[in-house]
């Protein structure tokens, strides 16, 4: 289906054994990251992409964009700090960020067993049931290069709707994708999104949870990376993620199942909730997601 996404944290070939921190200096703006501040300088020395270096002796990998937009970066740290805190799947840690990087804890590459997964499944299940008061995030984020606006609301349909479906939609309807048809259809879906999905807390969420993001680290453990969408959520629509761009294994799915006893339906409402992560592929990526776009316009508008 049109592009196909790879992981942040595959296709290493190698080393770069420089040591990061001798081009740092302590942050004095962001009191809830415990990382340093590399100078932007040490970052746009790097070429675009990603590298393996040495942090004060630790293997980092630095991810390199010349081009980030501003905050970019920032989003992920503070995404990766949330999950971090919630001591559920484990996440790179965090050494430095700027404005044209972020270097992170080489967590290597595995593969994940059976136990793994499930492991995996009942941590998420955990993660997801850590409830707050409003949708949304302190801050706003990153989902791929789309800005995502937090905006807390205490209505989880009307986040959803006005938070991420409708920007969506606005986009794809200036760039052309999106016909009258397709409006109306949208139009629909979020005037009935309250009587097609059940009503949820908003817990904590990765936000852009597709398989890669469940990174299997040396020791086939698995840990959520790439964590700029992060926010307080519907834990559903983290979930159905998992089924969009490849899925795990069924014994992850049961582990979470089990542990969070959620509803067996939400497989049939996945669609609903994939549908902003459809239109936002539409929008980054072209028309090749057109036609799944609107395979969701026709079946619930």
């Amino acid at each position: 289906m049109g592009l196909k996404r790879t992981g942040a944290f595959a296709g290493f070939h190698k080393d770069d054994e420089r040591d990061a921190a001798k081009s740092t200096r302590a942050s004095a703006g962001a009191p809830a990251l415990s990382c340093a501040r590399m100078q932007d300088d040490a970052f746009a020395s790097m070429p675009d992409g990603l590298r393996r270096l040495r942090w004060r002796g630790r293997a980092a990998i630095a991810k390199v964009r010349s081009d980030a937009p501003q905050g970019f970066f920032d989003a992920e740290a503070r995404g990766l700090a949330a999950l971090q805190a919630s001591r559920t799947l484990r996440t790179p840690e965090v050494f430095s960020v700027g404005t044209h990087g972020i270097a992170l804890e080489d967590l290597g590459a595995g593969h994940a067993s059976d136990d793994d997964w499930q492991r995996a499944g009942g941590a998420l299940a955990r993660m997801h049931a850590i409830a707050f008061d409003r949708f949304g995030f302190d801050r706003d984020g990153w989902c791929g290069d789309s800005p995502q606006d937090n905006t807390c609301d205490a209505d989880g349909v009307r986040f959803f709707v006005e938070r991420r479906l409708r920007p969506q939609a606005q986009r794809a309807t200036a760039s052309g994708f999106f016909d009258a048809s397709d409006r109306d259809a949208l139009d629909r879906i979020c005037e009935r999104l309250e009587s097609l999905v059940p009503r949820a807390p908003a817990v904590l969420v990765h936000g852009d949870l597709w398989i890669a993001n469940l990174h299997a680290c040396a020791n086939g453990e698995l840990a959520l990376v790439d964590a700029g969408a992060a926010h307080h959520g519907w834990a559903e629509a983290d979930l159905a993620m998992l089924t969009l761009f490849g899925a795990p294994p069924l014994a992850f799915f049961d582990a979470y199942e089990t542990a969070s006893g959620v509803d067996a339906g939400w497989r049939e409402r996945a669609p609903l909730y994939n549908l902003y992560h459809l239109l936002n592929h539409l929008n980054l990526f072209g028309a090749s997601y057109l036609a799944a776009v609107r395979a969701v316009l026709r079946r619930y508008g």
